[in-house]
């Protein structure tokens, strides 16, 4: 039972026998990545004070590019579960493969694989606005012992076994969620100590904001054109609200709290669409799913898609159940 003001660590070993695979590992993966995230948070916050803004002179596999930062922000997570031995492989954003990682007697029994976006919205980072890093952990499917292969990270987002993200905004915190609803742990700086702050975190079934970068308007498809108009007009409890930070991380988060739905459609320019669904759409629609919201591309379940790339990219339609659903009506009618 979640408690207000309980640490992450005391909700960590209260809870692991929920799981139903329990056998410590999950919490010592969980464990790590709290850590790697306070040590990326404090870098996060001495951004303009020393040299950490800007590009780092090179692009990631998916063409973009990198900001210092990022580089970071990947380095640090990598080393934190690479040292700890509790993962046996790792995908990142910011590395063209996944990584397979064998222990000191060169060999892996360890059962778990981490997907993640190490640094979300890191674009924003140079005019000081919200960002995060996004995470979804997988039960490999190949055997234990031997080296992973790409079988185990082309998983459908179903068969995930905990997701979450870290923000670092006005405060930073942890939102995760081990297939027993989602709660968040906000961190006190002074002592450096994540606390339960928002137990069972739900989302509105409706909600009146949504979140979409307007400004590519007339390379939508038709249904998400259709669904703004929708939203814009004076009917009902409409017009809704426009929000859109260009973090996902930040933009998902003050929708679950308040009700809302993030689009990323596919564009003219993008016709797979833009975000990756393997370390932001799954992670994502997971939480959203544990949250009581819902997650698609627009005609089918994001957690029902079969893989087939590593860093295959989709359209993301995520947010309260009845907007998402009002969305997917739009889409298909188009």
């Amino acid at each position: 039972m979640a408690k207000q003001n309980q640490t992450l660590g005391e909700f960590i070993i209260e809870n692991q026998e929920e799981f139903k695979y329990s056998s410590g590992e999950l919490s010592r993966l969980i464990n790590s990545i709290r850590l790697a995230a306070k040590v990326v948070n404090h870098e996060v916050n001495k951004a303009g004070l020393v040299d950490i803004l800007g590009a780092a002179g090179e692009t990631n596999v998916q063409g973009e590019d990198q900001q210092k930062l990022d580089v970071y922000a990947n380095e640090i997570f990598i080393k934190t579960l690479t040292n700890r031995e509790i993962v046996c492989g790792i995908a990142s954003e910011e590395e063209d493969d996944y990584i397979t990682i064998t222990g000191r007697n060169k060999k892996n029994d360890n059962k778990y694989i981490v997907l993640m976006d190490p640094l979300d919205g890191s674009s924003n980072i140079d005019v000081n606005v919200s960002v995060g890093t996004i995470f979804s952990i997988y039960r490999r499917v190949t055997p234990t012992g031997t080296p992973v292969t790409i079988e185990d990270f082309l998983q459908p987002g179903k068969n995930q076994v905990a997701a979450g993200y870290i923000v670092y905004g006005t405060s930073t915190m942890i939102v995760y969620s081990t297939g027993h609803g989602v709660n968040g742990f906000t961190l006190n700086p002074a002592i450096g100590t994540y606390y339960l702050s928002h137990p069972n975190m739900k989302y509105p079934e409706d909600g009146n904001i949504y979140s979409v970068n307007e400004g590519n308007y007339v390379h939508f498809p038709q249904g998400v054109k259709d669904y703004i108009k929708y939203c814009q007009k004076e009917e009902d409890n409409r017009p809704y609200s426009a929000r859109y930070i260009g973090s996902l991380v930040s933009d998902f988060h003050r929708n679950m709290i308040k009700g809302g739905i993030y689009i990323y459609p596919n564009t003219a320019k993008d016709p797979d669409g833009k975000l990756r669904l393997l370390y932001e759409c799954n992670p994502m629609a997971y939480l959203a799913e544990q949250a009581g919201g819902s997650a698609s591309n627009g005609f089918e379940r994001i957690l029902d898609i079969q893989p087939t790339t590593l860093h295959q990219r989709v359209p993301f339609f995520c947010g309260s159940k009845n907007m998402v659903a009002k969305a997917e009506e739009f889409m298909h009618n188009s």
